[in-house]
């Protein structure tokens, strides 16, 4: 197998908008996570049907789009290397994801395992440095947001910018060690749609407040991001089917994406 990562130009193959002004202070690109950050985590799928988005996803992507920046997708599937998932089935999941969520750019995928010693796999920058390559975007002006420290992690060492939005299945380390986090995909969107980064968590959206309780009822904690209603989460505890980890897990990759 070859050491390179799969690059897919997706239904959009624009990379910028040139009606664009190159000094707004926008991203050149915005990569989103695969599993877990768009779609629900369903490990090793290759079955369109039990595609399922995550709940603000398409209004994220969509205000992405909306701004003239390039959207893509950076993600590590394992499966393939290990006999569970072909190119044709990435491909046909890819495709419901882009029916689902509207087009994107381009498609920057990892076949292989944890122990094949490649240079895409996250948290190694590969897969953001082969995206921003294929959008002519400069990785410095980009941003990978995704839902564990693998993500941020890759985006670092590609020397982009790198939000995290927890999910049950996030670590409480890496949530610790991410420099910005966002409570889900639209919150994180504005925030790297807003002012220069910094260490933050973005909060709710002042223009859509929340509406208040009931009279007497207690006002519930805020949640991470959820999949659609009808998904069931995927449980912490020993699956051979789960999705992996390996070294995007390791204290070393969480520890690369805290501040220096």
């Amino acid at each position: 197998m070859t050491m390179r990562p799969w690059i897919f130009t997706g239904s959009s193959a624009s990379s910028r908008d040139p009606a664009r002004d190159p000094g707004d202070g926008l991203p050149d690109a915005v990569l989103f996570d695969r599993d877990g950050t768009l779609v629900a985590d369903v490990p090793y799928n290759g079955d369109p049907a039990r595609v399922r988005p995550m709940r603000t996803a398409r209004a994220a992507v969509d205000a992405v789009r909306a701004r003239g920046i390039a959207v893509g997708v950076v993600s590590n599937q394992s499966g393939v290397a290990r006999g569970l998932l072909t190119r044709a089935r990435v491909e046909a999941v890819q495709r419901r994801v882009e029916e689902l969520l509207g087009p994107f750019a381009v498609w920057a995928v990892c076949p292989h395992g944890p122990d094949d010693g490649c240079a895409c796999r996250k948290p190694a920058p590969g897969l953001v440095l082969a995206a921003c390559a294929r959008l002519g975007a400069d990785p410095s002006r980009s941003v990978v947001i995704g839902d564990i420290g693998a993500d941020v992690a890759a985006a670092r060492a590609a020397g982009a910018r790198g939000v995290l939005v927890p999910t049950p299945v996030t670590r409480p380390e890496e949530t610790a060690a991410a420099v910005e986090t966002a409570p889900d995909l639209l919150a994180a969107v504005r925030l790297v749609l807003g002012p220069a980064p910094g260490r933050q968590q973005a909060g709710p959206d002042p223009e859509r407040p929340e509406p208040g309780p009931e009279p007497g009822a207690k006002r519930p904690e805020p949640g991470p991001e959820r999949p659609e209603p009808g998904v069931k989460r995927r449980e912490r505890g020993p699956d051979p089917q789960r999705r992996e980890r390996g070294p995007d897990r390791s204290p070393t990759a969480v520890r690369t994406a805290a501040p220096s």
